[in-house]
């Protein structure tokens, strides 16, 4: 079973559904936000459809994240796990741990939005939002100004994620590009 937010992509939708139903929007720009709302539902749809097909289930390290137990659970538990998985996943490049992945150079990777996303759903709750630059600190993000959570900046590999995602069979693409 994949681990899936309910909130996943709500984000988005209450901005759409805010500006149509402002008074003072245009009938052009409710329009466009009820346009949007479209194809955010069309985007959950094929997002749903497309995680049960067993093609893009193979060797795609959000169906791993999403469909392990024992890192979920880790995910749910601490919010500093969490969040330094999200970092990991920010600027990384990962490949399985096989040999074929590793003969044909399949790489892993995604977006921050994506690991924000990812990681809400491992926790069943929220949207990508609630994640999405939380390395900044002292900035634009909601990160550990003061150090004091132990949230990492967007890109940086603990030792424990790295461990983890070994477990989980897969390895951080070094930035030399080695393994």
């Amino acid at each position: 079973m994949i681990s899936k937010s309910p909130e996943r992509g709500t984000f988005q939708q209450e901005s759409s559904k805010k500006k149509l139903n402002d008074p003072n929007k245009t009938e052009e720009e409710r329009q466009a936000a009820l346009d949007m709302l479209c194809v955010y539902e069309q985007w959950i749809k094929e997002a749903e459809a497309r995680e049960l097909d067993p093609s893009w289930q193979k060797d795609n390290m959000e169906y791993d994240l999403r469909s392990t137990d024992w890192i979920c659970k880790k995910v749910r538990n601490s919010d500093t796990y969490a969040q330094n998985l999200y970092a990991a996943m920010c600027n990384n490049d990962f490949i399985k741990n096989d040999v074929m992945p590793i003969l044909k150079e399949q790489k892993w990777s995604c977006s921050w939005r994506h690991a924000g996303g990812i990681i809400a759903d491992m926790r069943q709750e929220g949207d990508y939002i609630d994640w999405y630059c939380s390395g900044i600190g002292d900035g634009l993000g909601n990160g550990d100004k003061t150090g004091e959570k132990g949230y990492v900046g967007e890109s940086v590999v603990t030792d424990e994620v790295k461990g983890d995602l070994l477990k989980l069979g897969w390895i951080v693409i070094e930035d030399n590009g080695h393994v």
